[in-house]
C-alpha cells in the first residue's frame, strides 16, 4: 500500500515542526514502516489514518510519532576511526591545556540509546587512568524520551555487545543478565542523561571542551544546520573540539570552526583566528 498524499503531508509537517527532520517524497515507504506498529497500538485501521489524525491528537500521540520517525542507528564504538581520532588528538590536547583546572566536559547530543556516551566512558577507564583523579563530566541528550529511558539502563542485546566491543571489554564492563549484557554501575553513573531537542530550547551549561554531534545534521535543511551550529558556538569551549559524522559537511557559512587533519575526517576545532563579524 502506498501512503496517502494528504496523510503523508501531516506525518512530515509534524516531523519538521517538532525535530526540524525533513520528509521527502522518497520517504513514503519508511513512514510505513516505522509508524504501522503505532497504528495498530492506538486501534487505526492503517497509517494513512493515522497520520491523517495528526492535527487533532494529543500530544502523546504526536510526540510517539516524531519519536518513531527519528533515526536511532548506533552501536559500541560507532565506525572506530572517530574514537581513534578522538584518543589520539582530541584527548591528549585537552587533557594538557585542563591540567591546572582537572576538569574534563564531554557532551554526546544525539546519544540514542547510549551506546556512544558508554564508549567514550569506556575509552576514558582503558586509555586514561590519570583522570580518575580529575572532574570529568559525560553529558549524554536525544530527542526521544523512549530512548533516553532505554540509555539511563545500560542493558544491551547479544547483537548490540557484539557490534564493536572487544571480548576483553565485554567481560570487563558488563554482566550477563539471561540474554541481555548491562553495563557496571562504574561506567553507567559517569554518563548523565536528559532529554533534549536541538531545535528545542538548550539549557544554560557551561562549555563543553569535546561536543559529539555526529550523523545528525543530515537530517537537516540548510537553515536548521546553521542555527544549530550558531547555538553549539556558545556551548563548545573557545578551543574545544566537534566531532561531526564522516561523511557530514559543515556549511560554507560557518567560520569558527577549522577541519582538523585524521582519517575519515569528522573533527573539527574551534577557532578564534577564523571567525570572522559576520560568520554564524
Amino acid at each position: 500500500m502506498t501512503l496517502d498524499a494528504l496523510a503523508f503531508a501531516c506525518v512530515r509537517k509534524l516531523v519538521y515542526e517538532r525535530a526540524a527532520i525533513v520528509l521527502d517524497d522518497s520517504k513514503h515507504y519508511l513512514v510505513e514502516s516505522r509508524l504501522a506498529s503505532l497504528a495498530h497500538e492506538h486501534g487505526f485501521a492503517n497509517v494513512d489514518e493515522l497520520c491523517a489524525s495528526l492535527p487533532r491528537a494529543p500530544e502523546r500521540l504526536q510526540s510517539a510519532v516524531v519519536e518513531a520517525m527519528t533515526t536511532n542507528e548506533t552501536s559500541f564504538f560507532r565506525d572506530h576511526h572517530p574514537f581513534e581520532a578522538i584518543r589520539r588528538v582530541a584527548l591528549p590536547e585537552l587533557i594538557a591545556q585542563r591540567a591546572r583546572k582537572r576538569t574534563l566536559r564531554i557532551w554526546c547530543a544525539a546519544c540514542s540509546s547510549g551506546q556512544e556516551p558508554y564508549s567514550v566512558a569506556i575509552m576514558l577507564d582503558e586509555h586514561f587512568p590519570a583522570l580518575s583523579t580529575w572532574r570529568v563530566q559525560i553529558y549524554a541528550t536525544d530527542l526521544a524520551s523512549s530512548v533516553v529511558a532505554r540509555a539511563r539502563e545500560g542493558r544491551y542485546s547479544q547483537i548490540e555487545v557484539n557490534r564493536g566491543l572487544s571480548a576483553a571489554a565485554l567481560v570487563r564492563y558488563f554482566t550477563r543478565d539471561g540474554l541481555e549484557y548491562t553495563l557496571k554501575s562504574e561506567i553507567r553513573k559517569r554518563v548523565q542523561f536528559s532529554e533534549l531537542n536541538l531545535i528545542g530550547s538548550w539549557p544554560t551549561l557551561e562549555p563543553f571542551d569535546l561536543v559529539l554531534l555526529r550523523n545528525v545534521l543530515i537530517y537537516f535543511d540548510h537553515p536548521t544546520k546553521l542555527k544549530i551550529l550558531q547555538r553549539m558556538r556558545t556551548h563548545l569551549a573557545s578551543d574545544g573540539y566537534l566531532m561531526l559524522g564522516g561523511a557530514e559537511t559543515l556549511p560554507n557559512e560557518v567560520r569558527w570552526l577549522t577541519r582538523v587533519a585524521v582519517p575519515r575526517g569528522g573533527l573539527l576545532r574551534a577557532s578564534r583566528t577564523s571567525e570572522s563579524s559576520h560568520a554564524p
